[in-house]
């Protein structure tokens, strides 16, 4: 595969092992002059003729000492084909699954290990994967593939690289052919008697790049919660996308020329990689202008047909005689009617200061967003989901949902807003656009779905995308929690629309568990603003040079749980500087260095005393409301958690003063030492959620498979355990960057540090 990578022509012999006895598993790389380079890994990156960096490093580290050695074990164990030794499988398939595990969540939605770029590691590691997860040879593994689904998804990704396809025709022709539908087909499906979790996160418009506020107010916040139940073998599917009909999307078209599909097409790729940049870890990343969304969307609008929650009815609409169109909400702007509020920029659905609902009528000065006209009131007839009459069962389950699924106060007052006051009217489901999921009743056949009953049901067919099983998620309501991330101007959608038009079909479908709303986040004291510069937007951040693990961290220090927030420049460069560097990361250097230097990267292993006991049982005190916390979908204060055990480690650490016991009493240090190296164990299980780059750095460093969350922290690292090379996680901001960094994307005076 290398050699095709690099473009070189290889011959390859096979000999048998007796003709090199000293080595006979390894493969070898004859030389012109005679001489042999031994293994895999050290031929590839001679072929390359590309030093490997630290990332790299920690990659083959890894793959040599977890992976590749499993694999020779399973292969060296057979004698004729078919015929295993049972014992060398089972003492191998449980740190083989570790790994999966470990690489499933440090992979995310990557297509390459390293620096966007295809390495000598993804070669490395996916050779080492190959014959695991695709060998006819090993059904002693028995490992279902759809509890690894980035994994699976990785191997079949790099399967299809011509450089792959050219190696494997040399060595194993039909191997593609054979595997490739194994892997594309593993999926992740509920399990009865287990926890099955389905996540979603708001669609975001895509006609638009998202800023920070967007990112942590629904997408990354839902990654959050998906990765940390992933780590707790919660059987979890995180389903997100763009929303793709509507007005929006033919705005946005008419200011770009260009249409509407080839819009969608544009704006949906750069969502997927700003989001990719970022580390969310989708199992299904789709779009909902697709003919699956259409049949999904007409087959609920039919159930409600059937039940009667569909009435027939005029309503009156702003009509632009400029354009001689109809026009739908978004092409409307004006003073919101609502008393105490007036803001000028009022849309036609939906006033941003209030966050009321509107109708577009309803604007005080409306004017035509096209042409800047003022439009007139003229009527035409559209299809309305009857809420009344929905009334009744909606407000019950309301009031049950919010029980039990633990809902904050906002979203249940924004709901029992709508059940217990006058808001449940007729609410049209119809527009008069081109740009949507057609409607399928004759004589409506010129309108679309309103694209707030159309949008959610994007949940729904992106998740049919990725399963033809999909309603083993959707009608699952007895074995499916749903959890649900999105900014609060969502809220009433979720809580009353999208579940109306539910329940009001009759059928069994899996209904809203917990929701989780964000208020606003905003930048420097004011407000995103792409045509303005001000602000940091996904590209800007991917380009920003902050790696992306200080930017998730970031967010979610500063996620807007319960009021508005402010992102500034100073607050990012403090955490770095002062959390994540001389907190957080200070304690995981500053230990495994020690190790290196004073047991020859060994972990010494000890007896516990009175002092370790107390502090195990302080760190299982911040264990346990990191759990709970997290359990309930409060991020900050789970992250907080996070911080709070690492500077119970630098406590402990200058408390104990290792470098004067390594003097005295070698023995305590050693105790002392393994303590410390089994909290950066339990570091980068509970720092993966969050930052989980930083978590695969740390098991690199560790030499370890990356451990799920536990419910209690143990001593966990065996003594005379090795340790690879460790460096800094993170490095300082300084002033001239940060300042640098304010004045490209808009914000207040210069600042120090100090």
């Amino acid at each position: 595969i290398t050699a095709a990578h690099v473009g070189k022509e290889l011959p390859i012999a096979y000999v048998k092992p007796e003709q090199h006895p000293e080595s006979p598993f390894l493969p070898k790389l004859q030389l012109a002059s005679g001489e042999f380079v031994l293994g895999s890994n050290s031929i590839c990156q001679l072929l390359t003729q590309k030093p490997a960096d630290a990332a790299m490093e920690q990659w083959l580290e890894l793959e040599e000492s977890c992976l590749h050695e499993r694999a020779v074990a399973w292969f060296s164990s057979l004698g004729e084909v078919g015929n295993f030794s049972a014992e060398s499988i089972a003492t191998s398939r449980e740190k083989t699954l570790q790994f999966f595990a470990h690489f499933n969540t440090a992979i995310g939605s990557r297509r390459y290990l390293v620096n966007d770029a295809l390495s000598v590691a993804d070669i490395a590691v996916w050779s080492s994967l190959f014959p695991v997860v695709g060998s006819e040879l090993l059904p002693g593994l028995d490992v279902d593939l759809s509890a690894y689904p980035n994994l699976t998804r990785w191997v079949a990704d790099l399967l299809e690289e011509p450089c792959f396809k050219a190696g494997l025709a040399r060595v194993a022709p039909n191997a593609a052919s054979r595997l490739l539908p194994c892997l594309r087909e593993a999926k992740v499906l509920p399990v009865k008697g287990q926890r099955n979790v389905l996540i979603t996160s708001a669609l975001p418009y895509v006609n638009n790049v998202p800023h920070l506020g967007n990112i942590i107010g629904c997408v990354l916040s839902a990654d959050v919660y998906a990765r940390y139940c992933r780590s707790r073998g919660i059987n979890t599917v995180y389903v997100c996308g763009t929303d793709e009909y509507g007005t929006a999307t033919e705005t946005k078209a008419l200011q770009e020329k260009t249409t509407p599909a080839e819009i969608c097409t544009k704006y949906n790729l750069i969502h997927a990689d700003i989001y990719k940049w970022f580390g969310c870890s989708f199992d299904a990343f789709g779009r909902t202008s697709t003919d699956k969304q259409t049949e999904i969307c007409q087959e609920i609008f039919w159930a409600l047909e059937k039940q009667g929650a569909i009435v027939r009815d005029g309503m009156e609409q702003l009509y632009c005689t400029a354009c001689e169109r109809f026009l739908a909400d978004r092409y409307v702007e004006g003073t919101c009617p609502m008393a105490g509020c007036g803001y000028t920029d009022a849309r036609g659905d939906q006033c941003d200061k209030c966050g009321k609902l509107l109708n577009a009528v309803e604007l005080v000065e409306p004017h035509c967003k096209i042409c800047n006209a003022t439009p007139e009131i003229r009527r035409t007839e559209h299809l309305f989901l009857d809420l009344p009459k929905l009334g009744d069962e909606l407000s019950a389950w309301v009031d049950k949902a919010a029980v039990a699924g633990n809902w904050d106060e906002n979203a249940k007052s924004i709901a029992d807003g709508w059940t217990k006051g006058d808001k449940l009217r007729t609410r049209c489901i119809t527009r008069d656009l081109k740009w949507g999921t057609p409607v399928p009743l004759p004589g409506y056949e010129s309108k679309v779905f309103y694209v707030w009953f159309d949008a959610p049901i994007g949940y729904l067919s992106i998740t049919a995308h990725y399963t033809d099983k999909w309603r083993q998620w959707w009608q699952n309501p007895e074995n499916v929690e749903l959890y649900q991330f999105m900014g609060k101007d969502n809220v009433a959608f979720h809580t009353i629309i999208f579940p109306a038009s539910l329940l009001g079909t009759k059928l069994p479908w899996t209904m809203l568990h917990h929701i989780s709303s964000t208020e606003w986040l905003n930048y420097e004291g004011g407000k995103f603003s792409k045509s303005r510069s001000t602000g940091v937007f996904g590209d800007d951040a991917k380009g920003s040079g902050v790696p992306s693990s200080v930017w998730r961290f970031t967010l979610v220090a500063n996620r807007p749980e319960t009021a508005d927030t402010n992102f500034s420049w100073e607050d990012l460069a403090a955490r770095n500087n002062n959390e994540l560097l001389n907190n957080f990361g200070n304690f995981v250097h500053r230990t495994l260095l020690f190790c290196s230097s004073n047991f020859d990267g060994r972990v010494p292993g000890g007896v516990p005393g009175p002092a370790e006991t107390a502090f195990i049982a302080s760190v299982n005190e911040r264990l346990k409301a990191f759990i709970e916390n997290l359990d309930a979908c409060s991020l900050r204060a789970a992250l907080g958690e996070v911080l709070a055990v690492s500077r119970l480690g630098n406590g402990y650490f200058q408390e104990q003063q290792p470098w004067a016991l390594a003097k005295s009493d070698k023995e305590r240090c050693g105790t002392v030492i393994t303590t410390c190296v089994s909290l950066v164990h339990l570091l980068a299980a509970i720092v993966s959620p969050f930052m989980p780059e930083v978590a695969a750095q740390i098991c690199g460093y560790l030499r370890m498979d990356a451990p799920r969350i536990p419910d209690e922290f143990t001593l966990c690292v065996p003594a005379n355990h090795l340790l690879g090379k460790s460096q800094p996680l993170f490095t300082k901001m300084e002033d001239a960057q940060v300042n640098e960094l304010r004045e490209r994307y808009g914000g207040v005076d210069q600042w120090t540090l100090d």
